[in-house]
């Protein structure tokens, strides 16, 4: 059976389903459809924890879903702008997990993320799934990927 890690970036999910749909992303249909007939080796979804209790209801929804939550605290600066991306925790889990698992899926729209995927593919022979808005996701990004999976009307609550 095809060992899979996902890889959620909640806050790239939650902004950009909103600006292209104005709706939020089915968490549950994703799961249903991104797990069927496989292992799931590792599953984390990252998110900012600004504390507030709707948040932390959302949160236990995804870990009953299945995905282990990783939470940074969100930070507001002085000048007004925010800072809680998880960039970097998202590329070296992904690294890591890329060495346990036949594909790594990412859910994001992050162009960054395109020399991971690459770096995935040719050190580790990992498939690299993509799930974004098509819109809204990097065309590096789509072409860095093996598949690339557009989030619409199914994915959507």
């Amino acid at each position: 059976m095809e060992t899979i890690s996902i890889l959620v970036d909640v806050q790239n999910v939650y902004y950009t389903t909103k600006s292209a749909y104005k709706r939020n992303f089915d968490y549950n249909q994703f799961w249903a459809k991104v797990t069927h007939g496989r292992d799931v080796v590792n599953a984390v979804a990252y998110a900012v924890d600004r504390g507030d209790e709707k948040q932390q209801q959302f949160q236990n929804i995804l870990r009953a879903i299945g995905f282990h939550v990783k939470l940074k605290p969100f930070i507001q600066r002085t000048d007004g702008s925010a800072k809680g991306d998880w960039d970097v925790g998202i590329t070296l889990d992904a690294i890591e997990f890329a060495a346990q698992s036949d594909t790594v899926i990412l859910v994001t729209g992050d162009g960054d993320f395109d020399l991971l995927a690459q770096k995935m593919r040719a050190q580790y022979a990992c498939k690299v799934e993509v799930y974004g808005v098509p819109k809204l996701t990097a065309a590096s990004l789509i072409n860095a990927a093996n598949v690339f999976h557009p989030i619409d009307k199914d994915l959507l609550l």
